[in-house]
């Protein structure tokens, strides 16, 4: 019997970690923050189009803002580029502005003139996914049952974010190093990208496991900047080394915890997982982003 018993903790500690799951999307389509030199649009979506394919992801949602493309209409390359790569377009509004600066039926029109875009690159596929700018759902109850009962009717489903770490905190300090050629800042810039990615994803299991004692199926935020293009397949390995497989969008969503409604305003928004801790009057763990540091990096001469 003791035998069995030891060999029973010899099994467990040697068994490979259960596989996690996380869906991965991406915001701003089809432009985000500044570019280094020689770099467009199109190259920075290619390159995460060409890590999804290499490293044979799920699809992967890009939540679009066509507003960019009135001043450069060839901008509508990169949203053909996401769906000739057979990756879905999701709704991110037409203008990216918040809910909080705008009254329900400002925003609610803001989603329906992202939609002719929508239907035109993604018209069979399942484009009905919002996601809100800056994950603000409203700074009141009236306007977030407003919208949400708005979303219902038009057959829209929220894309909630369940991980993330500030991505979009990298992509202007890189482009201002990479004009300088400052090779140990931008070196230093992939370690603290890394960091926080890390951080982010102790949270979310952490917060998870506080909510609803078990991993669920996560959403990871992430930004089509030009930094998190380079830093895209270092951040799937260290997504895979910490025990996760990718899933899609509408498969992390299955799970119940997405089904609920934590029916909470707030002014400046976050995570499912954030509003929950506000429902249940928990304190949020902090992300400690170096804000600070990365806007003070490789400053303009």
């Amino acid at each position: 019997m003791i035998q069995r018993f030891i060999l029973l903790l010899v099994l467990i500690a040697v068994a490979p970690l259960r596989a996690q799951q996380v869906a991965i999307t991406f915001d701003d389509l089809p432009l985000h923050d500044d570019l280094p030199p020689n770099q467009t649009r199109l190259q920075v979506a290619q390159q995460i189009l060409s890590t999804i394919q290499r490293e044979h992801l799920p699809p992967v949602y890009g939540f679009v803002n066509a507003v960019d493309m009135e001043d450069e209409p060839s901008l509508i390359d990169v949203l053909k580029a996401w769906r000739a790569a057979g990756q879905p377009l999701g709704n991110h509004t037409y203008t990216h502005i918040g809910l909080n600066k705008q009254t329900p039926a400002q925003f609610e029109a803001d989603i329906q003139k992202n939609e002719p875009t929508l239907i035109s690159l993604a018209g069979n596929s399942d484009w009905r996914y919002l996601r809100y700018p800056y994950l603000w759902e409203g700074p009141t109850l009236t306007k977030r049952h407003a919208v949400h009962g708005w979303l219902t009717a038009h057959n829209y489903k929220v894309a909630q974010v369940t991980m993330n770490f500030d991505d979009y905190l990298w992509n202007a300090p890189y482009a201002r190093c990479a004009e300088q050629n400052n090779q140990a800042a931008i070196a230093s810039l992939e370690k603290s990208y890394l960091t926080a990615a890390t951080r982010g994803i102790d949270i979310a299991r952490e917060t998870s496991q506080t909510l609803y004692h078990r991993d669920i199926p996560y959403v990871l935020l992430l930004h089509i900047g030009s930094f998190d293009a380079r830093m895209f397949p270092r951040l799937v390995q260290l997504l895979r080394s910490r025990g996760f497989t990718c899933v899609s969008l509408q498969q992390a969503q299955q799970d119940p915890a997405y089904a609920h409604d934590p029916n909470q305003s707030l002014v400046h928004g976050g995570p499912l997982q954030h509003q929950e801790y506000v429902a249940r009057h928990l304190t949020y763990p902090p992300l400690n982003s170096p804000t600070k540091q990365l806007d003070t990096l490789c400053p303009a001469k």
